[in-house]
């Protein structure tokens, strides 16, 4: 490992992986050795298109030679930007009809629940047990995971949790309630679907009571789930769209979506409501109208079902208890999380990225580029079965 990359840039374990990068293609990470690495992670689910994705990359080389910081965001019409917008309207359910574009999923959090309080006049907020939704303090606050937040209190105050999939709990959602925000699919707690239409009876609970319902696609979105937006997938319209991770084909963006008549409230009392120098940066923009542009012209979306598919048929294994999730948002799941990190860990010697969940300690995320291959999915997956061949072996002398 590169001594400087510990002494000079902070980090957020004692022990990152450390691999040096040289380069990456496609579905590949080349080392400073050369040694290539089939990427199952794409960078957290960001990379949708793979590493160095042609379309993408001539989107911003295009952007970069007409201009790009000219001003902070929603003070000058900038066309990609403009046009990413009105694309993604054309490509969402009615009422979501307008987007503010920021810099990440977190601070698309923070104003998509800014949002919520100034629609709604109400404070309280309302998230799910082991949910995960970014790291900044208001996104920290609906945290369901006290071991990650209890450093940093006091936090948002006013805020409640719920199981994910518990009926019963929805009746905490009251006329107090200024919002409840969940992911479309539980991320951190283990790639977890709603069960027994939850995410509609989620949004009848929030008609009866006037509160609104926030929907976070900073994982599931942009295609990974077989649609463009997981809540797509179970018949529901939420009030506000988060997104991030996968829009920008690699580039840091987010991104929330609401009604015109909701949007328009953070323009004034007070005006600014929501500001950010960088949020709709026209390089960034450009490479998510490319990123979106692949996704709706081609046939990749649909292909993640089919995807889907094969990696279930091919991960079979006795250390493999089941597998979880939809699509190309997929977890492994283990019996314990030191088979886990041996398997994870044993993956990369041997070629192939895998990573963690990060309140589930016994799953596997497998969570490729949209753009992965068939043969690479074999690849892959054998690599698996042979790690986990290796372990049985190991621990049945």
């Amino acid at each position: 490992m590169n001594p400087d990359f510990i002494k000079y840039q902070a980090q957020t374990s004692p022990y990152p992986l450390g691999m040096e990068v040289s380069h990456a293609i496609g579905s590949y990470i080349y080392d400073t050795n050369d040694k290539k690495y089939l990427d199952f992670v794409a960078g957290v689910s960001a990379c949708t298109l793979g590493h160095q994705h042609p379309r993408v990359n001539q989107a911003i080389k295009d952007q970069l030679d007409k201009y790009s910081h000219v001003m902070v965001y929603g003070e000058y019409s900038q066309s990609p930007a403009v046009q990413y917008c009105k694309l993604m309207a054309s490509l969402l359910p009615e009422s979501l009809n307008k987007t503010y574009l920021v810099n990440s999923g977190t601070e698309a959090i923070e104003g998509a629940l800014k949002l919520a309080k100034r629609t709604t006049g109400r404070s309280q907020l309302i998230s799910c047990h082991n949910a995960y939704h970014g790291n900044t303090m208001g996104s920290m606050s609906v945290m369901g995971f006290e071991e990650r937040k209890q450093a940093f209190r006091p936090l948002l105050p006013d805020v409640d949790f719920i199981t994910f999939n518990n009926e019963e709990d929805l009746q905490k959602i009251t006329t107090r309630t200024a919002a409840i925000l969940l992911e479309t699919i539980q991320g951190g707690a283990g790639f977890i679907q709603p069960e027994n239409n939850f995410l509609q009876k989620v949004r009848n609970r929030c008609d009866e009571v006037g509160a609104l319902m926030i929907v976070d696609e900073i994982q599931p979105g942009f295609g990974r789930t077989g649609k463009l937006f997981g809540f797509q997938n179970y018949d529901v319209v939420p009030d506000i769209v988060v997104m991030g991770k996968g829009m920008g084909g690699g580039m840091p963006v987010g991104a929330f979506t609401a009604s015109a008549e909701r949007m328009d409230l953070l323009t004034e009392n007070p005006k600014l409501g929501h500001i950010t120098t960088f949020g709709g940066h026209p390089v960034i923009a450009s490479a998510c109208l490319a990123t979106l542009q692949e996704l709706t012209e081609t046939n990749l979306m649909a292909e993640t079902l089919e995807k889907e598919k094969l990696f279930r048929s091919l991960l079979v294994h006795p250390l493999i208890k089941e597998v979880r999730g939809k699509g190309l948002m997929l977890a492994a799941m283990t019996e314990s999380a030191e088979i886990t990190n041996e398997v994870i860990l044993s993956c990369q010697d041997k070629g192939l990225i895998l990573f963690w969940l990060l309140f589930e300690g016994c799953a596997i995320r497998i969570t490729p580029p949209l753009t992965i291959s068939e043969e690479e999915i074999r690849e892959g997956c054998a690599i698996i079965l042979e790690v986990m061949d290796d372990i049985m072996q190991k621990n049945n002398k």
